[in-house]
């Protein structure tokens, strides 16, 4: 960051699945930590929990949860997250999923319907992280 003096640093960690592309798993900018977007897909393998949402949601949630936790943090640091499913009629199932991974206060949060996922997922979600 320009003038800060505070380094851009990536998080990475062999617990959640490795990058499909040129990214990091998270990168670090001073007191905030930005997540790429996480699928219900398993370490070691990069296949999918399952074929339905709520396996593929809990893996996802799994995901961020160890990515943070390599991060030196945790879910109670989470300030926004974004979900993006491929079938808004999946929503009630994330949410109440969602609501065991997370206390109040709630982070604020987002959900887009999208055409696609890569490995045909249902759910991706991504989090920005107060670290101070």
């Amino acid at each position: 960051m320009a003038g800060t003096g505070k380094a851009i640093t990536a998080v990475a960690t062999t617990e959640v699945p490795a990058a499909i592309g040129p990214y990091s798993q998270a990168v670090r900018a001073g007191s905030l930590l930005f997540t790429s977007g996480l699928f219900g897909t398993r370490a070691g393998t990069g296949e999918l929990a399952g074929p339905d949402i709520l396996a593929q949601a809990e893996q996802a949630l799994v995901n961020l949860e160890r990515l943070l936790a390599a991060a030196g943090t945790s879910m109670a640091r989470v300030v926004k997250v974004t979900v993006y499913l491929v079938d808004l009629a999946e929503f009630p199932a994330v949410n109440a999923l969602y609501a065991k991974h997370f206390a109040a206060p709630f982070p604020a949060r987002s959900c887009v319907q999208v055409a696609a996922l890569p490995k045909n997922a249902r759910i991706e979600l991504d989090a920005i992280v107060a670290l101070e």
